[in-house]
């Protein structure tokens, strides 16, 4: 099996332009608020490439000869000619985080659900809505967004109730984290990875967050006038987080958000996959087979993919966390 790929740019196809010029071809795909991005190393040597105009969309299948997987569009942020020998790179991305999204706003929420903040968002900058029900239905009080952009109030959101805020392919998608599912709650179908089928692994295990049993907060209780304490997990010893919250739910949510990210954050594993696999992508959730027993034992999902395609053949790396289960 050879690798392939196809390139369409404004609509057009490019490839048989390109062919036997790919240098290469790394598509990272990102989790959480960053845009993914692709990068394309082309050779010019002989002059005749055209460099592609601004805000050109690139649209981008890879994969193996006939066996293309459609991984998205992307907006061309960066184009670099250089030489000699003269190379054309391009540097585009899956969303432009530069225009509406990134105006400072003023507006204030009161009595309302997280899903119709998130609409409110969505529907002035144009995107299509893709929220989990269950964080959608989360009801707020009260929220300020004070000189705050929307993309920034997606990312306070987003670590606030421990989810996957981001904006792709025109959609603002927010989800759980760790979970291993869609925006509308369907689990994620997962997959076997091999060490046999691995050019090499890492596995890193810290226990910076595990020294800690649990997460305490506080919450004004209105009705005595005084702080109430909330803990998840153990109260041996607990990590105390600094703000109060208005309700006890409030405290409850932001407690059980960061013990999640905290359980999430001990082990870390890399995989180098010797043979390239397109369909993976981030939120994946993974067994391990044939590496050390408590790898294995680990349910794991994936967090950042990175495919490259060019002259050395394709691969595939995935970074992977530990899935809440």
């Amino acid at each position: 099996m050879k690798p392939s790929y196809r390139l369409q740019v404004n609509g057009q196809n490019i490839t048989p332009k390109i062919n036997g010029r790919l240098i290469n071809l790394t598509l990272t795909d990102e989790r959480a608020d960053k845009a993914d991005q692709l990068d394309i190393t082309l050779s010019d040597h002989d002059g005749q490439l055209a460099i592609p105009p601004r805000n050109a969309t690139i649209e981008v299948w890879i994969g193996w000869e006939d066996a293309l997987t459609y991984k998205g569009s992307f907006t061309l942020d960066e184009v670099t000619h250089q030489g000699p020998p003269d190379t054309l790179v391009l540097r585009a991305r899956s969303v432009d985080f530069k225009g509406s999204l990134k105006r400072k706003r003023e507006q204030s929420y009161h009595a309302v659900t997280l899903g119709d903040v998130l609409a409110t968002l969505a529907d002035r900058n144009g995107l299509e809505q893709a929220f989990d029900p269950k964080l959608a239905a989360t009801p707020i009080e009260h929220l300020d967004q004070t000189g705050e952009s929307d993309i920034s109030l997606i990312r306070r959101l987003a670590e606030k109730y421990d989810a996957i805020g981001t904006v792709k392919n025109s959609r603002l998608i927010f989800s759980p984290a760790g979970t291993g599912t869609t925006a509308s709650g369907q689990a994620i179908p997962a997959v076997t990875i091999r060490r046999k089928h691995c050019k090499s692994h890492n596995y890193q295990l810290s226990n910076r967050e595990h020294d800690y049993t649990g997460v305490q907060t506080n919450w004004q209780n209105t009705a005595t006038g005084g702080q109430e304490t909330v803990t998840v997990g153990s109260p041996d010893n607990p990590k105390v987080m600094r703000h109060p919250h208005p309700t006890e739910a409030n405290a409850q949510k932001a407690a059980r958000a960061e013990w999640q990210r905290m359980s999430r954050a001990g082990a870390k594993l890399t995989l180098e996959l010797a043979k390239g696999r397109a369909e993976l992508y981030p939120d994946t959730p993974v067994k391990a087979v044939g590496f050390k027993g408590q790898i294995d034992a680990t349910d794991w999902m994936l967090v950042r993919v990175v495919h490259s395609v060019g002259d050395s053949g394709f691969s595939t790396r995935g970074e992977l966390e530990v899935k809440i289960t």
